[in-house]
Order: structure tokens, then sequence, then C-alpha cells
């Protein structure tokens, strides 16, 4: 059960983490018209994604792929999830929770950089030469769901990284790039376009919602 893994306050930490920097770093990009161009839109959603793989997603995801290798392993050592925190920390130290750091950030900002260039280029070719105009919530989550589609066959492969070098057996690799060549060499391609395939159905509904609630609320 992913509920397990992962806390509701810690996705909220991530939205927050996220829109917040994005709102920090667009509001200084703006133009005096309040238009924010989509070459702006990819910056500002890289810095969006650098900051919360630093601050949520990398400390996340590393404790959550440990928790969840270990419990489909033969002999699980985790008795739940916050345990399987504290054995991580006191056996590691907090770098065992910073695991794929590079990977994350690469990965994270790759995905909301293209995310966020996309969506705002929609949004500007939608409302052209009005910046006034009002974007109805239905196509707010059209373009949202074209946004997420484009994130998720933009960098599929460090999700991919990201995801071995945060598992029990991250130890197999000496760094990120180390690990990319390893899964070519002896998984090849397929290894990543089983997870772009599942991830794809998702993303048309999921960033639907986010981004209607993110315009609106």
């Amino acid at each position: 059960n992913l509920m397990r893994c992962v806390s509701v306050p810690a996705v909220m930490s991530l939205f927050l983490c996220r829109f917040g920097m994005f709102e920090f770093l667009s509001n200084k990009m703006r133009d005096e018209s309040g238009k924010l161009d989509s070459t702006q839109g990819l910056i500002c959603g890289l810095g969006a994604g650098v900051a919360e793989a630093i601050v949520v997603v990398c400390p996340m995801e590393t404790v959550k792929v440990k928790f969840i290798h270990d419990q489909t392993s033969a002999n699980p050592k985790y008795r739940g999830f916050f345990h399987g925190v504290r054995e991580i920390v006191r056996t590691q130290g907090l770098k065992g929770t910073y695991q794929g750091l590079t990977a994350t950030v690469l990965k994270q900002g790759s995905n909301q950089a293209i995310r966020f260039y996309v969506m705002t280029a929609l949004r500007n070719w939608y409302k052209g030469d009005n910046p006034q105009k009002t974007i109805n919530p239905f196509v707010t989550g059209v373009f949202g769901a074209v946004a997420g589609a484009a994130s998720v066959f933009g960098n599929t492969p460090l999700d991919v990284i990201k995801t071995r070098m945060q598992g029990l057996e991250a130890h197999k690799y000496k760094s990120t790039v180390d690990c990319a060549i390893k899964i070519m060499k002896y998984e090849g391609p397929a290894a990543y376009l089983w997870l772009n395939l599942m991830k794809t159905s998702a993303v048309i509904i999921y960033p639907k919602i986010k981004n209607i609630l993110y315009i609106y609320i």
C-alpha cells in the first residue's frame, strides 16, 4: 500500500516546495504585464524541481524505495515504515536518506522544467495577445495532462536510474553514471520502456487535477 510509504504531510510539503519556489522565481521574471514566456517557465520549473529534490523528494523517495524493497524481500528487516526510517538513520546516518541525490536532482529538475515549459507555452498560446483571457478548468486540465505526459517521456531514464540508486542494492553502483551504463549494458532500453508506459497512464489524470487546483485555488 503506497499510503503506508508516503504520508500526506510529505506530499503536501512536496507541493508547497515546488509551487512555492516556482511562484517565487516566476514573480522575479515576469514582465510588466505579468506575462511569463515559455523559456522563463522552463527556468522557473528547473529551479522548482531542484529545490523539491533536495528538500523533500530525495529523502522521501530513498526511504520509500528502501522500505518497499525490504518488504518484498524474503526476510524483511523493517517492522513498519517508521521503524524502517529509524533503522536507516541509525545504521547509515542522514546520508542514508540522501542516496541518489544527483540522479534525483537531475530527474526532478528536468521533470519540472519540461512540465512548466509545456504548461507555460500552452497557456500563452491559448491567451494569445490577451494576457487577461480566462482559461476554463477543463482546458487547464488538458494542458496539465499534456505537460505531464511530456515530462514523463522526457525524463523516464533518469527516473529509473534514481530508483536504482535509492534501492537496497544501490551499493552495486559506483555513481549515477555507472548506474546508467550498467542498466544499458545488462538490461538495454527495455528497462526504461516499461516504467514509461506505466507512468504515462497515471499522468494523463493526475496533472489535470493538480494544475486545476494550483491555478484556481
